[in-house]
């Protein structure tokens, strides 16, 4: 019996914010309408940033600036180490080194700010407005923008936790392979060859499992650093802001593809790709497959789709099959690709996608609303 690797790695609450589930691409059944806030103002965010979501909220509800409020609710992962997709604890590159990424844009001055390939440095989404109001440019990358960082009273800090430390060497030990062709190439099975049965896998897993016990991963978490290293996790959050004044704004940051070869920088400090707002139409985010969001310029392509009309579901839904269409429908190649995204138009109608259901069968894509 074949068996896919997320068939083999294989929630809702309640309160004053709701976490809704997203319009899968792939899915059978599909909800054919966006859904519109009761009032505003309102947030919109990833699940991993519900935790926050709350705290922005309350500033944006009390006449704060909309992206201060949009920042609040993403800084909130940057400063966990549990949460180990952003900021402190995310995980490190292939050489075991956390490299940050970040990006804004602040609607009612049409302004942006971003900062890529971040080291030492937590708060990022800070460090990517500090680029917006403290510059004339739009992006910093590497050593300058840690170095632009520091002059602006960031302190350097390692961003390594026990934890990503642990579930790095088990990733070093067991796999360590970026080097080969993408999936774009016509030799991708040449790197992307994961086991087809579940004999194979049972064998892979229990062997990932005595070296996860030998470099001192706790058993509780040994499911979960193993789906990392199989499916390397990609993180990321993106917050939207919308207030009563019709103002907006919008954020992401990021740790980036984990494992990564170090410099790689995703789609989320690029504007337009990972984040993107237009004061006149909405604002758009995304998590997932970085280097196919770039290809299709994401939010921007959002964006635009809603200016000619289109709903935000429409418009999320068009350009996630844009992705699509770039490997002709090919499910053997899609399931290592994963795309969400996270849609604002300005009169408070909103809409969430994603290409997969969710991470696996346990974990279904959401989205936080307040």
């Amino acid at each position: 019996m074949s068996i896919s690797r997320r068939d083999f790695l294989n929630s809702t609450i309640a309160g004053a914010v709701t976490l809704n589930s997203l319009t899968p691409a792939l899915a059978q059944n599909a909800n054919p309408e966006s859904k519109r806030a009761a009032k505003l103002p309102i947030l919109i965010c990833s699940e991993y940033s519900y935790n926050w979501i709350e705290e922005g909220y309350k500033l944006l509800a009390g006449g704060a600036d909309t992206l201060d409020a949009a920042i609040q609710v993403i800084k909130g992962p940057e400063d966990d180490p549990n949460y180990q997709n952003v900021g402190l604890g995310g995980r490190p590159n292939e050489e075991g080194v956390v490299e940050l990424d970040s990006c804004c844009m602040h609607g009612p001055t049409r302004t942006a700010g971003s900062v890529g390939g971040v080291r030492n440095i937590k708060n990022v989404s800070l460090v990517a407005n500090a680029v917006r109001l403290h510059t004339g440019h739009v992006m910093l990358v590497g050593e300058g923008a840690e170095r632009f960082a520091v002059a602006q009273g960031f302190p350097r800090e390692n961003l390594l936790t026990d934890k990503s430390r642990k579930d790095w060497l088990l990733w070093k030990e067991t796999h360590s392979d970026w080097w080969g062709p993408g999936l774009a190439s016509s030799d991708w099975r040449k790197r992307f060859r994961p086991a087809t049965h579940a004999d194979e896998w049972k064998s892979r897993i229990q062997r990932m499992e005595e070296i996860a016990a030998a470099i001192g991963i706790p058993p509780e978490d040994r499911k979960e650093s193993i789906r990392s290293v199989i499916y390397p996790p990609t993180g990321t959050t993106h917050c939207s802001a919308l207030n009563e004044k019709g103002e907006m704004s919008g954020c992401t940051t990021t740790s980036g593809l984990a494992w990564k070869i170090p410099g790689r920088v995703g789609d989320s400090p690029i504007i337009g790709a990972g984040c993107y707002t237009d004061q006149e139409v909405g604002s758009a985010g995304a998590i997932g497959s970085g280097e196919e969001n770039i290809k299709v310029a994401g939010a921007h392509t959002i964006i635009e789709n809603m200016r000619r009309g289109m709903s935000p579901l429409d418009a999320g839904m068009d350009t996630i099959n844009r992705i699509v269409r770039n490997y002709n429908g090919d499910k053997e190649r899609l399931q290592f690709v994963d795309m969400v995204y996270y849609i604002l138009r300005k009169d408070g109608a909103y809409a969430g996608v994603s290409l997969w259901e969710g991470y696996s069968a346990d974990h279904h894509h959401m989205i936080a609303i307040h």
